[in-house]
């Protein structure tokens, strides 16, 4: 018997670029590992060694400053399309996932990255331009208001 030529599969694993001196970006992986995958899912801190060696044609310091999900037959998955991607991963949210990638739901999905984009710049405290907190004491900001 042969493989067929179209796998029904269009992903059997993804790997997630998450920057590990961010809490936000921390806590995030934290939560994805907690989650029940239909497709596993692989957290590898960005830029980091093991990056580097698993995906060398990657501009890895991009990688730092966006999410970055990788397939494994090497579909590459960057801010909005990284987190819908994640999402689809996971049994409870792949519904949700599939109406984020809709044209109704894709403004939503853009919303909340740009909110945790800003999140995570407030993160960063004066001097931190490169995407994460260098010495790995962010601070977390309190509520708004």
């Amino acid at each position: 018997m042969t493989a067929p030529a179209h796998p029904t599969t269009p992903v059997g694993r993804l790997t997630v670029l998450y920057d590990a001196d961010c809490p936000l970006c921390v806590h995030l992986r934290h939560w994805l590992l907690r989650q029940r995958q239909l497709v596993p899912l692989d957290l590898v801190p960005a830029g980091s060694q093991q990056a580097r060696r698993l995906f060398p044609a990657l501009d890895h310091t991009a990688t730092l400053r966006e999410i970055t999900v990788v397939g494994d037959r090497g579909q590459v998955y960057r801010e909005t399309s990284a987190w819908i991607v994640c999402l689809w991963a996971l049994a409870d949210h792949r519904a949700k996932a599939h109406w984020l990638a809709t044209p109704a739901g894709q403004p939503f999905a853009r919303i909340t990255v740009l909110a945790a984009a800003k999140w995570r710049e407030a993160l960063k405290g004066p001097g931190q331009e490169d995407g994460h907190c260098g010495d790995g004491h962010c601070g977390v900001p309190g509520p708004p208001g």
